[in-house]
């Protein structure tokens, strides 16, 4: 499949128009998934032009880095693997991660062990994974900062910050890319991210573009989630919101149908559409949805049809917060 390629930001870091998230191969969605068919994915993936790969040293912990790092060991050279810190272990329990921690000599030690893990000389996007209010922004480019001049970390990025920070931290250490939520599912920002990274010139990197699989036309009302499938815990995906909610699903549907496409296929093609320095990265861990996926880069739809889904979608309310109350304090600082 020929995938196009875009730039990030006002770097020359240029990646597939679509990426892939990993995180659930390992972590969140479920019981882990069988590695050696995960690493037959992520090789599909590559194969079929995909060059953009997401993980965080917290999936697992730790497993989805390594997972990633035997998959792509092979091809590390022609592929960009971002990955994350930010989150410290409980100490004699890795299986627990209950508190921020982004202090410089944090950072430093983190790195060493995603390093090994991803099997990497340097790490090509190195996000802080979410905005630790115990330590300035400033130190905590200056401390990526540190890594890049190092040879260490090849670009820096930021993920769930605000304005406010991304500015500080640009203004030290310029960021590269921006990695938070966007779908038609979740347009918030519309209002004021998306205008300071076209003005600082930052890509941006949306996670959950397929609003963590709602977006796919898959989920109805009964849908069931288990224990170990963290939506169970998100207010937008219990009973009651689901159900008003899939009335966006049912407008998307109505475009995808029209086109013979797939709901999913119409939710990226319209991220595909709104900027050029836009990559999204869905997540998956079948090969049919790699392939419906990826092959979303090859709609099109019309300034019209742009317009039109989002008027129509603009007359839904949307009902739940896209997390828990304890992370969703964490999104935004």
């Amino acid at each position: 499949m020929n995938i196009p390629q875009r730039k990030l930001g006002h770097s020359d870091l240029t990646v597939s128009a679509l990426g892939l998230g990993c995180m659930g191969m390992s972590w969140s969605y479920g019981q882990a998934k069988d590695r050696s068919e995960m690493i037959a994915l992520l090789r599909n993936a590559v194969e079929a032009g995909v060059t953009f790969f997401d993980t965080a040293e917290v999936y697992g912990p730790y497993t989805n880095e390594d997972l990633l790092g035997e998959a792509l060991e092979p091809f590390k050279h022609n592929v960009v693997i971002a990955t994350k810190f930010g989150w410290a272990p409980n100490v004699g329990d890795t299986t627990r991660w209950s508190k921020l921690n982004s202090r410089p000599e944090h950072i430093k030690t983190a790195i060493e062990g995603s390093l090994k893990r991803l099997r990497v000389e340097a790490i090509d996007l190195y996000y802080q994974h979410r905005v630790d209010p115990n330590v300035p922004i400033e130190d905590v480019a200056g401390a990526v900062q540190d890594l890049i001049k190092a040879g260490k970390v090849k670009y820096f990025g930021l993920s769930e910050a605000s304005a406010d920070t991304i500015r500080k931290a640009h203004a030290v250490q310029p960021v590269t890319a921006l990695q938070s939520e966007y779908s038609l599912w979740w347009r918030q920002p519309e209002d004021d991210i998306l205008p300071v990274l076209e003005e600082l010139n930052i890509g941006f990197v949306p996670f959950s573009p397929l609003g963590k699989g709602f977006l796919t036309g898959k989920v109805d009302a009964t849908t069931q989630y288990g224990d170990d499938d963290f939506r169970s815990t998100v207010p937008r995906f219990n009973i009651e919101n689901r159900a008003a909610n899939l009335k966006l699903v049912e407008i998307i549907k109505q475009f995808a149908d029209q086109k013979q496409l797939a709901v999913g296929q119409i939710a990226l093609a319209w991220l595909l559409a709104k900027k050029p320095w836009i990559v999204p990265i869905p997540g998956t861990t079948k090969l049919a949805r790699l392939n419906e996926n990826l092959a979303s880069v090859n709609v099109k739809l019309t300034p019209y049809e742009i317009e039109t889904l989002e008027k129509a979608s603009e007359q839904i309310k949307l009902l739940g917060n896209r997390y828990p109350d304890a992370q969703q304090k964490l999104v935004g600082r």
